[in-house]
C-alpha cells in the first residue's frame, strides 16, 4: 500500500510543517544512454513521476501550485551523461532509504537508476549551489591532434583567463582561472581522453565541451570526429576541502564542513 498521503489544504501557513525540518532524503542517480539527451526540465518532472509512482510520502510546498518539494543538482549540458547526480526529497515522514532506494528503483528507466540513498540534514544548502566542484571526462574520438598539442590549446586559454562564447543567442563569458582546477589528457585508442576538474561559483561554470572548443581555437586543431563528456563526481569544496555529497557534515555553522 501506498505511504502517500494528502496533506491539509485548509490547514493556516504557521501550521503547516518547516521544509528544514522534514525528513530530507539524498538520492544519488546516473544518467546515461539516451536518457543522456533529455533535457534538465524533463529529467526533472521525469524524477518526480518517478517518486510518484514509487508511493514515497513526499511532502508539498506551501505556495499556491503546491509543487513537490525536490531539489536537484546543477544541470548537465544536454547530451552529457553522468555517473553521479543527485536529488533532494522532503518526506513527511521517514522511510527506511534501503526501502525508499528499492522504491525508487523499481519506478525508474535503467539510464537514470538510482544507486544510493541516505538522508542527510535538513538545513544544508540547496544541492544546486552547495555540490560546486566536479570531475569531468571527454572522449574525444578521431582527434586528429595529440593530448600534448590539445593540453598547448588549454595553457593558452588560460593565460587569456576568459572565455566568450555564445549560448543560444546569449553571450556568456566565463573565468577561466577560478573554475578550472586542473586539467589532464592522454592519447587513447586514436583519440585523446580529458580529464577535468572544474569549480562552479555563483557567476557560472565551465562547461567542458566550451573548454574543449575554446582550446581547439586557441591552438588551430581541427575538430574531433565525435565528442563524448561524462561528468564523474560531484562535491562541496570549502576552506580547500572536499565534502561528499553523503557527508560526514557539520551542521554547527551556516555551511558543513569537512
Amino acid at each position: 500500500m501506498s505511504r502517500q498521503q494528502t496533506q491539509p489544504f485548509s490547514a493556516r501557513p504557521q501550521e503547516l510543517p518547516v521544509k528544514a525540518d522534514l525528513a530530507r532524503l539524498r538520492v544519488e542517480y546516473g544518467k546515461s544512454d539516451r536518457l543522456a539527451y533529455l533535457g534538465h526540465l524533463d529529467l526533472i518532472a521525469t524524477i518526480e513521476r518517478c517518486v510518484r509512482r514509487a508511493g514515497l510520502p513526499f511532502s508539498l510546498g506551501n505556495g499556491f501550485a503546491r509543487r513537490m518539494r525536490i531539489q536537484f543538482s546543477s544541470a548537465l549540458p544536454t547530451g552529457t551523461s553522468s555517473a553521479c547526480e543527485y536529488f533532494d526529497l522532503r518526506l513527511t515522514e521517514e522511510v527506511d532509504p534501503k526501502e525508499a532506494l528499492g522504491l525508487l528503483r523499481a519506478a525508474t528507466p535503467s539510464a537514470l537508476v538510482p544507486v544510493r540513498a541516505a538522508y542527510v540534514p535538513g538545513r544544508l544548502p540547496a544541492l544546486e549551489a552547495w555540490l560546486n566542484q566536479a570531475s569531468w571526462e571527454i572522449a574525444c574520438a578521431g582527434a586528429p591532434f595529440s593530448a600534448e598539442a590539445l593540453l598547448e590549446g588549454v595553457s593558452a586559454v588560460r593565460e587569456r583567463g576568459q572565455i566568450t562564447y555564445l549560448r543560444g543567442e546569449k553571450e556568456k563569458r566565463v573565468d577561466v582561472a577560478s573554475s578550472l582546477v586542473d586539467v589532464t589528457a592522454c592519447d587513447s585508442g586514436g583519440g585523446v581522453v580529458v580529464r577535468l576538474e572544474t569549480r562552479s561559483s555563483g557567476a557560472g561554470a565551465l562547461r567542458p565541451q566550451v573548454l574543449l572548443n575554446a582550446a581547439l581555437g586557441e591552438a588551430g586543431l581541427e575538430p574531433p570526429r565525435s565528442v563524448s563528456a561524462r561528468r564523474l563526481a560531484q562535491w562541496h569544496e570549502e576552506n580547500g576541502r572536499l565534502v561528499e555529497p553523503f557527508g560526514p557534515f557539520v551542521t554547527s555553522g551556516d555551511t558543513p564542513l569537512s
